[in-house]
C-alpha cells in the first residue's frame, strides 16, 4: 500500500488495525466494552479534529496524499476552501456518535449507523484512515446492532439481588 514505506505510517497502520481487531472481538464477546471503546474513540476524535480544524486546518490537506483520485480532487478543491467548517461539522458528528453510544435504544442503533457511514466515508483515505481499520470497525458496529444490547452503557451489569 502506498505510503507504508515510511516507518511512522507503518507503525500507525499496524496499531490502528490491531485496535480494529480489538473492536471486532469486543463487539462479538463484550458488546458493552465495544460501546465504551466507541465512546472513547469518537470522543477523542471529536476533540482532536475540532482542535486541529481551528488551530491548523491546512494539515487536513495531507489526507489527499494517499487517497483515491476522486477524494484527492475533492480535498484539493472544494474542501480546501472550507476545511474549518467541514471538519467542525465532522467533529460534532463524532461527538454525537460518542454520546449516542452512551445512551440506550434507538440512539445506540443510530450511533452504530453513524459509525458505519463515517468509517465507510473515510475508507478511501487509505493509510490515513488505517484501511482496512474502517471496514473492520464498521463490521463491529454492525455486530452491535445485531446484538441488540441497547441499554444505557453504565447499566452493563445487573445488580445482584439482595436477600434478607
Amino acid at each position: 500500500m502506498k505510503g507504508l514505506e515510511n516507518s511512522t505510517y507503518l507503525v500507525g497502520y499496524i496499531i490502528s488495525n490491531v485496535v480494529g481487531l480489538l473492536f471486532l472481538l469486543a463487539a462479538i464477546k463484550k458488546p458493552y466494552v465495544a460501546r465504551l471503546m466507541f465512546v472513547l474513540l469518537f470522543g477523542w476524535a471529536f476533540v482532536a479534529n475540532y482542535t486541529l480544524a481551528h488551530e491548523k486546518p491546512e494539515a487536513y490537506l495531507e489526507y489527499a496524499d494517499f487517497s483515491i483520485q476522486w477524494y484527492r480532487s475533492f480535498i484539493y478543491g472544494w474542501f480546501s476552501r472550507h476545511i474549518t467548517q467541514m471538519v467542525t461539522l465532522i467533529a460534532f458528528g463524532e461527538a454525537c456518535i460518542a454520546i449516542g453510544m452512551l445512551l440506550k435504544g434507538w440512539w445506540v442503533k443510530l450511533a452504530c449507523i453513524g459509525v458505519i457511514i463515517f468509517l465507510m466515508a473515510i475508507a478511501p483515505l487509505g493509510i490515513y484512515a488505517g484501511f482496512p481499520f474502517s471496514i473492520t470497525v464498521s463490521l463491529a458496529a454492525l455486530i452491535l446492532i445485531r446484538k441488540k444490547q441497547f441499554d444505557y452503557l453504565w447499566r452493563f451489569r445487573k445488580a445482584k439481588p439482595v436477600y434478607e
